[in-house]
């Protein structure tokens, strides 16, 4: 069953995600959204959590996490992932 939730825009450009849509979804404050539009329709999906990943790649390089953190934040903004 499809729910709409209405949302106010606030003069800077913040809306409010309803509490029991934050709750279904497991967002709280440390979580991120990534936005996206398609055909005029504004999507919104759960950032990848780069610590998901661990593991996935074999290296004897150790990279500071804030490092890591860094570059997957650049290249999610370029699109890349």
């Amino acid at each position: 069953m499809q729910m709409f939730y209405p949302v106010t825009i606030t003069s800077q450009g913040q809306i409010t995600i309803p509490a029991k849509l934050r709750r279904e979804l497991d967002l709280d404050k440390t979580k991120r959204l990534i936005l996206k539009v398609e055909d005029q329709k504004l999507i919104a999906e759960k950032e990848p959590d780069i610590l998901a990943l661990r593991g996935v790649f074999k290296t004897k390089k150790r990279i500071p996490f804030w490092k890591a953190r860094k570059a997957f934040e650049e290249a999610m903004a370029r699109g890349e992932v």
